[in-house]
């Protein structure tokens, strides 16, 4: 055993449970572990300009990377501005440790200056949340810390350190630490045999498989299985990627948002469906008469309590999704040997014919741009190897229908949560989890605009990626929401820009503020200039190594495809609706002088 300080055990313990990426900010009651981290020299940290923004920034790259980031903030306030990201993270699931420092614990019943009980506020966000009070339990409640964030259903933890215990002396020796063992219930081979019974059951079977499915490293082993039984496969929103967009099994997105119109016409003629890590979230059920009708459910989760939680399963087991996998089919590759697996090639080959039909139009030629034409044009500028970010709006939900991803941990999306902010931030954590690889962001205006002076980290520690900015100067989605009160009360983000006329009434100069806080930016207003503007926004981030902004420049008013049910998707042909609901006009904003310049 050697003496040391806490913090400096701390940085040690970090380093052996694999979580060596920070992002935050330092401050007096957390300069303890920042010196630690310092004299260590194992531990990358990344400044942010706001802590929710760091907070984002580790959720970002433990999606992207399935290790767990750090967010590392003070006192009193860091610790309430991570909340959301707390939020953002335990709802998908996501591990994720926040550290904070604290008032000395002498002073936490007197009020001291940012001494709040931010263990009691972090709780119900968290899936563990202490405050160390002993300077002898720092080891094993980072211990337990990890342990937790990774046994069954993964979330974040919080560990709040006073800055007496971070100072404290404490008898460690780091060979002699280990991390704890993961807890996972794994499915056994009886309950394999009773999800292919029911599964074979069926005439159109098809899988769901949710995000459990891409936390359980599983896509490989779910791809093996599609392919032995032959059956469809729809990713949720969460589980996007876990099979390729162009795999001839991939049957597209089920939802009453995020999804395509073949993706809802090949589950509606399903009839049984095996959900593998996946929650039966709202936005892709939709009403649950219509959802259910007509099929047989089998639900594998990694959590009992979602068991049942929405539906009641024909049959639910409490199982992590890659042992769940495996176990199932080593049953069907037996029962294929056997000759007692259906041929389900018919069905199958109908899912695929139609992933041809029902596409909705995207080749507008209009003026302001239609949002539609820039998810055409991303397929065609980005590789089936990029990763995209996006959290919420209209903007998420139109690139959900049309974008298209090819590998698990391609598509980074705060998908239950959705804070608006998350998306630039998120990015940045994405990067630093996939070096040089290419990292695309998708936001409206309104995300954009949250947390914008994020920029700023990425253009300080040279992260760059690609940031597509979809303004029509509305917040779009809850603008499409407030049709039925018929009305459009407090939603239009657009004034006259004293320091910028030539944005036309759209206020904010996207492209001005990102260029002032050290980054690249790219105004479009042709959908012609399209390929030409992603393309040069690629060759910036590239040579200065910073974040690109492509701004573009929309018209005011779309209703983008949604409804309450599966059976009922509002496509929105007729857009104008009113006088309050109707495209607006938009001077150009001169794209020659912007894109290819």
């Amino acid at each position: 055993m050697t003496k040391m300080r806490a913090v400096d055990a701390i940085v040690q313990i970090l380093e052996k449970e694999g979580a060596t990426e920070a992002f935050g900010l330092p401050g007096a009651a957390i300069n303890p572990l920042y010196s630690a981290m310092k004299a260590h020299g194992g531990i990358r940290h990344t400044l942010h300009r706001h802590v929710e923004g760091a907070s984002h920034a580790a959720d970002g790259y433990s999606r992207a990377t399935g290790k767990i980031g750090l967010c590392l903030g003070t006192s009193g306030p860091a610790g309430t501005d991570m909340i959301t990201g707390l939020y953002a993270a335990i709802a998908d699931s996501i591990p994720m440790l926040c550290i904070t420092g604290q008032a000395p614990t002498n002073v936490l019943h007197k009020e001291d200056f940012q001494a709040v009980d931010i263990e009691s506020i972090a709780k119900p966000v968290t899936k563990y949340a202490s405050t160390v009070l002993e300077p002898g339990l720092v080891p094993g409640t980072f211990a337990k810390a990890f342990q937790i964030m990774r046994s069954g259903r993964p979330g974040p933890a919080l560990i709040d350190l006073p800055i007496n215990v971070q100072m404290a002396e404490i008898d460690f020796d780091i060979d002699a630490y280990e991390p704890l063992p993961v807890l996972s219930p794994q499915a056994t081979r009886g309950q394999a045999e009773k999800i292919v019974d029911l599964l074979l059951g069926g005439k159109k079977p098809m899988i769901i498989a949710g995000g459990g499915v891409i936390n359980a490293n599983a896509s490989e082993q779910l791809v093996q299985l599609a392919e032995e039984l032959n059956i469809p496969v729809s990713p949720t929103l969460m589980g996007w990627g876990v099979i390729p967009d162009d795999h001839r099994l991939q049957s597209g997105m089920v939802g009453i948002q995020t999804h395509t119109k073949y993706g809802n016409a090949s589950f509606l003629e399903s009839d049984v469906v095996l959900g593998l890590g996946n929650r039966w979230a709202n936005r892709h059920t939709g009403a649950l008469d219509t959802y259910r009708a007509g099929r047989k459910f089998i639900h594998v989760d990694i959590e009992a309590t979602q068991i049942g939680r929405v539906f009641s399963p024909d049959l639910g087991i409490v199982s992590d999704a890659k042992a769940a996998i495996e176990a199932i089919l080593d049953v069907v590759r037996e029962r294929k040997a056997a000759g007692t697996v259906p041929d389900y090639s018919a069905w199958a080959d109908e899912c695929t014919a139609r992933k041809s039909t029902g596409h909705r139009k995207t080749n507008f030629e209009n003026i302001p741009i239609k949002p539609q034409r820039v998810y055409q044009e991303m397929n065609a500028a980005f590789g089936q190897d990029t990763t995209y970010v996006s959290t919420i709006g209209l903007s998420q939900i139109a690139g959900a229908q049309m974008l298209h991803v090819y590998q698990p941990r391609n598509w980074i999306n705060a998908g239950q949560a959705g804070p608006l902010g998350w998306t630039g931030p998120a990015a940045l954590g994405v990067v630093r989890g996939k070096p040089g690889q290419k990292v695309v962001a998708l936001s409206g205006d309104y995300d954009f605009q949250f947390m914008i002076e994020e920029l700023a980290v990425g253009a300080q520690f040279k992260l760059p990626y690609i940031h597509v900015v979809v303004n029509n100067s509305y917040l779009g989605l809850i603008r499409q929401s407030q049709r039925p009160f018929e009305m459009d009360y407090h939603v239009s983000l657009g004034f006259d820009n004293i320091n910028s006329p030539e944005t036309n009434g759209y206020g904010v100069d996207h492209v001005k503020v990102a260029e002032g806080l050290g980054c690249k930016a790219v105004r479009i207003e042709d959908p012609s200039q399209l390929a030409a503007g992603f393309a040069q926004a690629s060759e910036l981030a590239a040579e200065h190594q910073v974040p690109v902004v492509v701004e573009v420049i929309l018209e005011k008013v779309t209703n983008i495809a949604m409804g309450a049910q599966l059976d009922a998707v509002n496509e929105f042909e007729d857009l104008a609706v009113g006088p309050d609901d109707a495209p607006t006009a938009l001077v150009p904003l001169g794209v020659a002088a912007t894109v290819g310049a």
